[in-house]
């Protein structure tokens, strides 16, 4: 591949590089280390409500220290979330508009987070902290007794440091001695008031300089106050979360819990801002979180990251956001259930590090390594074949269940500046000769010696994989939801599966359970049936709903976990081309080689190689209990939660159903209405009933996409800045439009724009015509690539000398940005799935009372 010249494409790099350029670096302030276990173990007192948790559920000792990890350990991310992400990414968090304690009451309204039944606000009743200036605005946490005043000091003794573990299993080849890495390093820190979102004290916090910007300890208003821009009112704001001077008083960081703890559906809270104990689980995936909201709550709307980010809906997350590879895939937060019944894969060709007792001398460390001062605690990297699952939505982790569960850290930032941030594609760096131009893998054996926290959390992934099959992660039955709702009333009431059945039948027509059965057996089974009859078609005698006697669980995992072409199934195919995992890229050693040699579909236009093109077949296990739809719960109603506080209104500030031509909004009045948040056994069958009655009727669904809800505005040039609202600029603006021609642009027309080929190209159609049209003619035929070509070098001439010129160039040619050199070109996010759509609307009924008994 060519490097690019100046000339030619000047324009496009200084556009391009604007476009995706985040905040200068700041500096990445030094972490205390993590303080070694000197003192015997105790239980703090912030941890009594976990322990009576895992009483309540009967866990055993390894299935509870795996809970108390997966709700608490951060694995050393609060500086991710606090420094990394805005130097790297360009992203900012204003955890103080997300965690603010006097907004507690319309935190899960406004950002679907789970209050901590522990904490509260300060000045309430019986609250220990008496004031907001106490907590610097947050809510006050058991263990905060200990932590506040470390705030601007050193010496803080993590409480994971006085994790109790479980005892080692019999037979761990690392063994018998225990050599499991110090638990400091789960880092745990204290809670924020939001579950799964912890809190450290900022040893660099300076509070002299916090009071004079912001007035007092208790507010951050002046940390996150807006700047006035030096462009004026076009320009995004800039604010101090942009400024390492002002150092924050906490670090935040996050656990695994933060995106899948939920309410129980057998047991909701009567006010969800104000669960109890016994409301909450941490395996049901919480259907309501705003996360990628969360991610830009720093930014302002206007912004390139925040229309790119800020397009999840309620309940899904975009894992590949930060690791990008440029396909805009949000997926659902995956519900955790009977995963004892989960289907695994035999004779999977896996290469991946095993625990072995010893390395061959003189083997390399990148194929067996022991560590340091442990006796024959080693690792060795191999291929062999393996039963594997298939985890996430293309199956793509597939080297084991263990190291899926190690992955998800990475997700949420551990790790980062030890092992993989260097692996990500740099947006800016158009020059493919060199590094950060692509992705590189992630090298796990690299992670393991150089990140203690990946040490820490890998020697503990079998309690956390024992929590996961524990009873916390069974099945949540309607029929046992509702005879706990009525019990609320009379302890001793019953309700029965007959009684079930009869009030499906009166709402859903007479016998409909028993022919939504066949209907399912026959339409539905052979991709959302574990059992082995249902692949090879014997149907008949199925029994959907049989015990395992010896468990209690369902023996029929309801979904078969294997791969559907996208084409087949015909949803939003952009999760389908998710490409971390290929051959080359940065998660490379997470997914096998059989998935990678899995053929593309043939029949999807966009590049599907190295096993995409698929989605698996999930389970349909509580299917009542988890709508909408969807990978990307884009099929039912919209949710919303209508927050008390209008900024944080993310569903009025973003409708999402647009007319026939799919690129403009329906005028407001036309809008559907959006469903509000509401987790009770009731709410959520309702909301099952809407979105089952949009599955089974695509043609009355009306098209749902999500635009760019504002021009992008952006400035190039040098800023010079004095820390005030004097602010100049010395350049020149470009802009983004929300439409052209009055057709609204997508998000993930931007998101989803392969940038650098498009740039590469450009350089080609100017020094290498004939090579570049041969390489376009095998893409996209002969007849297309003579097209492109002409249109790359009518591009080329019309930008040169005039970086303002690149946005008409391709305005006046959308087609190269949706098609040519899109990752993918879909757009309607509600469309596929049309299966059953045929049947008659008696059985479309049955169908749905009968997916409800499941």
């Amino acid at each position: 591949m060519m490097r690019p010249s100046s000339q030619v494409v000047l324009a496009a790099v200084v556009f391009i590089a604007a476009m995706l350029a985040p905040p200068l670096p700041l500096a990445i302030a030094d972490a205390p280390a993590a303080s070694p276990a000197s003192t015997p173990a105790r239980i703090h007192a912030q941890d009594l409500p976990y322990y009576e948790a895992c009483a309540r559920e009967g866990l055993n000792e390894s299935e509870c220290a795996g809970r108390l990890i997966w709700f608490k350990a951060t694995a050393g991310n609060e500086r991710f979330h606090t420094y990394v992400f805005q130097q790297r990414v360009g992203v900012l968090i204003d955890w103080f508009r997300v965690l603010r304690s006097d907004e507690r009451g319309d935190r899960f309204r406004a950002w679907g987070i789970i209050n901590d039944p522990a904490c509260c606000v300060p000045g309430s009743p019986d609250c220990p902290a008496k004031s907001l200036d106490e907590t610097y605005g947050l809510d006050w946490c058991p263990g905060d007794e200990e932590l506040l005043p470390h705030v601007g000091r050193s010496g803080y003794r993590d409480p994971a440091c006085d994790f109790r573990d479980a005892a080692l299993k019999p037979g761990d080849v690392h063994g018998p001695a225990d050599q499991r890495h110090d638990a400091c390093d789960l880092r745990f820190g204290t809670s924020t008031g939001a579950l799964g979102i912890r809190k450290f004290p900022n040893p660099r916090f300076d509070r002299a300089a916090w009071l004079k910007l912001n007035g007092s300890p208790g507010t951050w208003e002046g940390y996150n106050r807006p700047i006035a821009a030096a462009g004026g009112r076009g320009e995004a704001a800039r604010s101090h979360l942009q400024d390492g001077a002002i150092e924050p008083p906490f670090l935040i960081g996050t656990s695994c819990g933060s995106c899948h703890i939920a309410f129980d559906p057998l047991n909701p809270p009567a006010d969800p801002a104000r669960p109890a104990w016994e409301n909450i689980k941490g395996l049901i995936g919480n259907q309501y979180t705003r996360v990628s909201e969360i991610m830009v709550s720093g930014m302002a709307s206007n912004t390139l990251e925040w229309q790119m980010f800020a397009h999840a809906r309620p309940g899904t997350s975009d894992t590949s956001a930060i690791p990008t590879d440029q396909v805009n895939n949000p997926g659902t937060i995956n519900a955790l259930i009977n995963l004892a019944k989960r289907p695994t894969f035999a004779n999977e060709s896996v290469i991946k590090w095993r625990k072995t007792a010893s390395c061959a001398k003189g083997v390399d460390e990148t194929r067996c390594w022991c560590e340091p001062g442990r006796n024959g605690k080693c690792w060795e990297k191999s291929l062999h074949k393996e039963a594997v699952h298939h985890i996430l939505k293309g199956g793509e982790d597939s080297i084991g269940a263990l190291e899926a569960i190690q992955r998800v850290y990475f997700n949420i930032g551990s790790c980062s500046e030890q092992c993989w941030v260097n692996h990500l594609a740099d947006l800016r760096q158009l020059d493919p000769q060199q590094r950060g131009f692509g992705q590189t893998p992630f090298d796990i054996g690299q992670c393991r010696r150089d990140c203690p926290n990946f040490r820490a959390v890998e020697d503990r992934l079998g309690n956390i994989l024992d929590f996961f099959m524990s009873a916390e992660g069974h099945a949540t039955d309607l029929r046992e939801a509702r005879e706990n709702t009525l019990r609320v009333a009379n302890p001793g009431a019953r309700y029965t599966d007959q009684d079930l059945i009869a009030d499906l039948e009166r709402t859903f027509g007479a016998g409909a359970v028993a022919r939504g059965r066949e209907v399912f057996a026959n339409g539905c089974a052979r991709c959302h049936s574990s059992q082995p009859a249902a692949a090879t078609g014997q149907l008949a005698g199925l029994d959907f709903h049989k015990l395992d006697l010896k468990t209690g669980l369902r023996e029929d995992w309801l979904g078969n976990d294997g791969p559907t072409a996208v084409s087949e199934v015909g949803t939003f195919r952009c999760r389908a081309l998710h490409s971390n995992h290929m051959a080359g890229h940065v998660w490379q050693e997470y997914g096998s080689e059989t998935l990678r040699a899995q053929p593309p579909d043939p029949n999807v236009k966009e590049p599907g190689d190295g096993g995409r093109g698929h989605y698996r077949n999930i389970s349909l296990l509580n299917l009542w209990a988890h709508a909408p739809f969807l990978h990307n719960n884009a099929l039912g109603p919209e949710l919303c939660g209508k927050p008390h506080n209008a900024a944080n209104d993310f569903y009025a500030q973003r409708p999402r159903y647009v007319d026939a031509s799919n690129v403009k909004l329906l005028p407001a009045e036309r809008q559907p209405a959006c469903f509000e948040y509401d987790p009770s056994v009731e709410g959520r069958f309702k909301l099952y009933t809407l979105s089952m009655q949009a599955l089974l009727n695509p043609a009355q669904r009306i098209p749902k996409v999500t635009l760019l809800n504002e021009d992008v505005t952006l400035r190039l040039g040098p800023r010079l800045w004095d820390g005030t609202d004097k602010e100049r600029l010395l350049g020149f603006e470009l802009t983004i439009p929300s439409e052209i021609d009055g057709r609204g642009v997508t998000a993930g027309t931007l998101g989803n724009f392969q940038h650098k080929a498009f740039i590469v190209d450009l350089v080609r159609a100017k020094t290498a015509p004939d090579e570049l049209e041969r390489s376009l003619a095998k893409r996209l035929g002969k007849e297309s690539a003579r097209k492109v070509l002409a249109d790359l070098q009518a591009v080329a001439r019309e930008v040169t000398g005039k970086p303002n010129g690149v946005v008409e160039a391709l305005r006046a040619r959308p087609y190269l940005i949706k098609q040519v050199y899109s990752s993918c070109t879909a757009e309607v996010e509600n469309a596929g799935h049309r299966f059953g759509e045929d049947l008659s609307e008696a059985d479309k009924n049955a169908l749905i009372a009968f997916l409800a008994t499941l």
